[in-house]
């Protein structure tokens, strides 16, 4: 498991000891912010959105590979359709997430080329904010996709 900044930084040396490794996204967004998810006030610092949760992911996955091991993600980031796009485009090697979001990412994923995730991972790291990086991705999606996050947000709503 990569749930610290400092493994994803030296994943090229923690991957050569290793099958494979597994992004715990949800910690290494919070030890990456420097914010207890248990602290409300700061919990909108965890976002895995976070360019910098991203840039890190980013090294894991290139740590990966360089030694020809795979990487990747446990925990729900896998299961948002439009992030899904952009871990595959930071070179992701395996999503996890709850079975009843198969059918969207899946359906995400087969809408776009892999060029197209790297285009939206490049636009994602390139952001200021976490909120900036869903943004831009956003604007590069299919209409498809996109259409499906606003109904499923005013469906939470």
């Amino acid at each position: 498991m990569i749930e610290v900044p400092g493994a994803a930084l030296q994943a090229k040396h923690v991957l050569a000891e290793v099958d494979f490794a597994s992004l715990g996204t949800n910690d290494l967004a919070q030890y990456a912010m420097a914010a207890d998810r248990m602290q409300g006030s700061l919990s909108d610092l965890i976002d895995n959105w976070q360019p910098a949760v991203l840039r890190l992911i980013a090294l894991a996955c290139e740590g990966g590979a360089e030694t020809g091991r795979p990487v990747g993600v446990c925990g729900e980031s896998g299961g948002d359709p439009v992030l899904a796009l952009v871990l595959a485009g930071l070179g992701v090697a395996s999503l996890s997430m709850a079975p009843p979001k198969v059918p969207i990412v899946r359906y995400a994923l087969s809408l776009h080329t892999m060029a197209q995730c790297r285009e939206m991972a490049a636009a994602a790291l390139a952001a200021r904010t976490a909120a900036d990086a869903h943004d831009a991705v956003l604007a590069l999606v299919d209409p498809a996709v996109r259409e499906l996050v606003v109904v499923a947000k005013q469906d939470a709503s």
